[in-house]
């Protein structure tokens, strides 16, 4: 459903795929500026030390694949969680990131972690 979710809005995933954290901890894997988690589990979770030391927030957003009942509301659950991300993502490339300092850009990640759809009161941001 993930995958239909996207193709309705027009998101291709040609030539995408899952990848494994420690794919970016090789030498000459690409930089990482930013990491953001999603998943209330991964929150707890200790995240591994990344090469660069990138920014991490979590934006907390109920897992639509553990919703349960009929599929319309199984759909709806995976729309739902592409619009909250699509809104923090989009709030997220309007930061002016070359014009403030690591603590305001914390706070401001914070702010979108907690934007509509979350699922936790407040987001880490590390």
């Amino acid at each position: 459903m993930t995958l239909e979710a996207l193709a309705k809005v027009g998101i291709s995933t040609e030539g995408l795929r899952s990848k494994a954290w420690d794919e970016f901890a090789v030498p000459g894997a690409p930089k990482i500026d930013f990491i953001f988690t999603v998943c209330d589990n991964a929150a707890g979770e200790a995240c591994p030390v990344w090469p660069g030391q990138p920014m991490t927030a979590h934006w907390g957003i109920e897992d639509p694949a553990a919703v349960e009942g009929p599929e319309f509301k199984q759909r709806a659950a995976f729309e739902d969680a592409l619009r909250y991300l699509r809104n923090r993502i989009g709030a997220f490339i309007n930061l002016p990131i070359a014009s403030i300092d690591r603590m305001a850009l914390n706070s401001k990640l914070e702010g979108i972690g907690a934007m509509d759809g979350t699922t936790t009161k407040s987001s880490k941001v590390a």
